[in-house]
């Protein structure tokens, strides 16, 4: 047994191994994939941006000055497809996860690296023919791909774009095929399941999620294309098919889909919060469980999107309980959270900022679900502006908060170089301010009968859709402070060392930016998750054998 001392900095590393482009096309190593999807993902974020930007400036006048109504039919599928199958899904698994999970395990790379660069091009694959059907006439389906809509009436490239999501969702389940195998079967000597970072216990419960739910999407839209090119019959009521059957396998997948998204995030905010409150994850055990709870009861509820569509009373009441029952693991995050808050030593750097802003957005859409999950209410509500509302608390308030705070935690270890922190905090104030004035105005237009997917509305919703745009103005600039100051902290930021922020877990153990191969020697790890009273005490270092 030996005191750990700070990693010495190696003169070659992971980002100035070889900076040849051939070099990172062909790369296996999980750091540098990690990279490449960081670079893709941004771009498509940005995308999806402009789209929803084009969507606030029409709503901005009750007439449909801006658009036609069949364009804007396609904003907002191009909108959804973009922002959901090639930003919120592969963010923090992709990039985060990728980055993260072997270090934090003690491992050289991911169980499988070929196959890890594989998913990175598939994922390009598919993005490229979304990309297509958008730029050859676009598609105006809604992200839902809806029968007999998508199948029949539909004159826009719904196959293409059905085909390229088809793709993408290998991408997920290679990727989260790696990060099961990683976690069961390369972890550091040690590094007990009771041991593991909570970031690993949510990607792994993700993780399973896609593998098991990923398939079913693919079959489905598989499935759409079929029916649209050869009248098949498999949803079209007229040739024998039922259109409900197409409901009930996007679902089975799709709400899943949402704990792939917000899972990960979570395991964020669980790393975040300890460090800045100096203090042990309150409830571990609780904690991690939770994670393996909200991925199985997942797979129960998908039936509470389709309340108004047909299914029966009986059916209804079930899905109803069931989808109470989905929001007690996602509570014990919350609380467990906050107790670990409770006493503890608060600072308030950029990453906790975010944490904060996720606990905030993330209670709000999940408590506005338990409205949605209520029968009576969930009939007068659905497609109206509630939902919208509802979804992006969750998915952008939640999900994209703790992505850019797994980005400012993470940051350094990975650029070896420090952001500037005013400007940092100023951005996290800005995406909070101006989400919530962007999407809290919808929740009431939605109470007053506003319909989403429409491009013109009454006058009288004119004043909250002003609110909701300008809100989206602030949000914009909240999103785009990162991508300059992370830039500019490339060239002129402050070396970061090993550990800036004194955090626990074996990824702080190596250098910054981390070696090639992550640990020169494989670590022993002989200490609880998350020591930060051993990491705080007077004379006292982390234990290490090996």
């Amino acid at each position: 047994m030996e005191t750990a001392t700070a990693p010495v900095e190696p003169k070659t590393n992971y980002l100035n191994a070889d900076y040849g482009i051939k070099s990172w096309l062909l790369t296996t190593d999980h750091k540098r994939i990690a990279l490449l999807y960081l670079i893709s993902i941004t771009v498509f974020f940005f995308v999806g941006g402009f789209f929803a930007m084009l969507i606030r400036l029409e709503l901005l006048t009750p007439a449909g000055d801006l658009v036609l109504a069949d364009t804007y039919n396609k904003l907002f599928t191009m909108h959804g497809i973009v922002m959901i199958f090639l930003f919120l899904i592969p963010s923090v698994p992709a990039v985060l996860g990728n980055f993260l999970v072997p270090m934090m395990v003690g491992a050289k790379d991911l169980a499988f690296p070929k196959l890890n660069l594989a998913s990175w091009y598939i994922f390009i694959t598919g993005a490229s023919l979304i990309f297509y059907a958008i730029l050859t006439g676009g598609v105006d389906t809604g992200w839902t791909f809806y029968t007999p809509f998508a199948t029949t009436f539909s004159n826009t490239n719904v196959v293409t774009a059905a085909i390229g999501v088809f793709i993408v969702g290998f991408s997920s389940i290679f990727t989260g095929l790696n990060i099961i195998v990683t976690v069961h079967r390369m972890r550091a000597p040690g590094m007990t399941w009771r041991r593991l970072p909570l970031f690993i216990w949510s990607n792994y419960a993700a993780s399973v999620i896609m593998v098991l739910g990923t398939p079913v999407l693919a079959i489905t839209l598989v499935l759409v294309a079929l029916e649209r090119l050869f009248h098949l019959g498999i949803f079209d009521a007229r040739l024998g098919g039922d259109p409900l059957l197409f409901q009930h396998l996007f679902w089975f997948y799709s709400h899943p889909a949402v704990y792939i998204m917000i899972l990960p995030g979570m395991g964020v905010v669980s790393e975040v919060i300890p460090c800045f409150s100096r203090k042990r994850i309150f409830g571990y055990n609780f904690v991690a469980i939770s994670s393996i709870a909200i991925a199985v009861l997942g797979f129960l509820v998908w039936a509470h999107h389709m309340f108004v569509a047909g299914i029966s009373t009986y059916a209804a009441l079930i899905f109803s309980i069931l989808s109470f029952f989905v929001a007690i693991p996602s509570a014990v995050k919350v609380f467990n959270w906050t107790a670990t808050l409770y006493k503890g030593s608060i600072t308030l750097e950029t990453p906790m900022l975010y944490a904060f802003a996720f606990i905030g957005l993330f209670t709000m859409g999940g408590l506005t679900g338990l409205f949605l999950a209520s029968v009576g209410i969930d009939l007068h509500v659905t497609d109206t502006y509630f939902i919208v509302a509802h979804f992006h608390y969750i998915m952008v308030g939640g999900m994209t908060t703790a992505y850019l705070g797994g980005l400012h935690f993470w940051w350094p270890k990975i650029t070896g170089k420090m952001y500037p922190e005013s400007f940092s905090k100023l951005s996290a104030v800005l995406v909070f301010v101006g989400f919530n004035l962007t999407f809290f105005p919808q929740f009431l237009l939605g109470y007053l009968g506003m319909p989403r997917r429409y491009h013109a509305y009454p006058p009288e919703f004119q004043v909250l859709n002003v609110l909701s745009t300008a809100g989206a103005s602030i949000l914009a600039v909240g999103f785009l402070m990162p991508m300059i100051y992370f830039a500019w902290s490339l060239q002129y930021g402050k070396d970061a060392g090993p550990n800036p922020f004194r955090a626990a877990g074996l990824e702080w153990m190596t250098s910054s930016p981390p070696p090639t191969f992550n640990f020169d020697e494989t670590p022993v790890v002989t200490w609880e998750a998350y020591n930060y009273d051993q990491i705080d005490a007077p004379n006292e270092g982390v234990k290490v054998a090996g």
